[in-house]
């Protein structure tokens, strides 16, 4: 279980989350053993089903069962009868929610894919990017190694998908050990020199005190040297939403014709705007958009795909001369992101196998 939480986070992080949000896991052992793993969207009782049944022992919804973290849960509410059926079948529960938002390759770069946009994208609402330090140390060259693995396992050396990024150079340190030194090398009240390796490594901010007691338990000197250094931030590559230019223009009427590769609810979709209006820049978000629509016509949009569009704020941005808007059902905007975080989970866990459920949870069950 550990090990499956672990890809699945390492892809989409915890710190992209909404502050607001009720993420991780919900229930269960994390040192369980996983064999199979069910996504889906929602965590509701017919998906606990369909869970229990097949014998997985990790359902991954996108949805929180619980919006926020709350202690205790009672088993007479419906809520609460879910947990403990989980329990009691040892399947537990993980929840992405805005962590798969947020991230890149995430929910709304999976709508983006199921409407065959462009892959050149970039996020609608972005974040800052994290914080990051730079430590700088000094290691004679037999214990570089052992002190750069030291670093990278306490969260230093992390960029993108690649791990233990460090950059050496040899050079020569010089010092003289005084009175009360206890030195690895040379002696008291020699100055001595030594050939060392400059090591240096990236690392998020808040894994600076785990880093800095690494340096100091893996360096073989007394007193270690070194900097650490806090970088400029730069632009943010995460956030809510994402913002494409198609190709070629298009009408809003030929554009709609992309809906197609989503799957299809009771609801369906409904459109706002003139079919003739040329399309060239789309903005999407999976899930309630309607608090970006500010944000959507600020970097130009010319249609907005996205869930739950309420009457006055898309009245609001149509009469401002905003964006056409395509209203599709929640569930359908979320659902195509199931199988990318289940082809990540097989990916970075070989053996385990995954399902992405079929079952349609979107509420609305019928149109008149």
């Amino acid at each position: 279980m550990r090990d499956a939480i672990g890809v699945l986070e390492r892809r989409y992080p915890p710190g992209t989350a909404e502050s607001w949000d009720a993420v991780g896991l919900v229930c269960g052992d994390p040192d369980a053993a996983v064999a199979r793993v069910l996504f889906a969207v929602d965590p509701v009782a017919a998906v606990v089903d369909e869970a229990l049944g097949w014998g997985a022992q990790l359902l991954v919804t996108h949805h929180p069962l619980f919006l926020r973290p709350v202690h205790g849960v009672p088993a007479t509410t419906s809520k609460g009868r879910l947990v403990h059926r989980l329990i009691s079948g040892g399947c537990a529960l993980l929840v992405a929610h805005t962590n798969a938002d947020c991230a890149t390759g995430g929910v709304s770069d999976a709508l983006a894919d199921a409407l065959g946009l462009p892959p050149e994208r970039r996020p609608l609402d972005a974040q800052a990017a994290d914080p990051l330090d730079k430590v700088v140390t000094f290691v004679p060259h037999g214990d570089a190694d052992r002190v750069l693995d030291a670093l990278a396992a306490a969260g230093a050396g992390a960029i993108g998908d690649y791990a233990r990024c460090a950059f050496t150079v040899a050079g020569t340190g010089t010092f003289r050990p005084l009175p009360g030194a206890n030195p690895t090398i040379g002696q008291v009240g020699n100055i001595e020199t030594v050939a060392e390796t400059r090591l240096e490594m990236v690392l998020p901010r808040h894994r600076r005190d785990a880093v800095v007691a690494a340096l100091r338990s893996a360096h073989p000197y007394e007193e270690p040297a070194f900097d650490l250094i806090e970088l400029a931030a730069g632009p943010g590559e995460r956030g809510i939403g994402r913002v494409c230019d198609l190709p070629q223009a298009e009408t809003l009427a030929v554009f709609s014709e992309r809906l197609r590769g989503l799957p299809s609810t009771a609801g369906g979709a409904r459109i706002a705007g003139d079919p003739t209006r040329p399309v060239r820049r789309v903005a999407v978000c999976g899930g309630a958009g309607d608090s970006l629509l500010n944000t959507v016509r600020s970097v130009g949009a010319d249609v907005y795909v996205t869930a739950d569009l309420r009457h006055h704020p898309a009245s609001e941005a149509l009469e401002a001369g905003g964006p056409a808007l395509v209203d599709v059902a929640h569930w359908a905007s979320e659902w195509p992101w199931l199988a990318r975080g289940a082809a990540e989970l097989e990916a970075g866990l070989p053996g385990v196998q995954t399902r992405v459920s079929q079952l349609v949870t979107d509420p609305w069950t019928a149109r008149i």
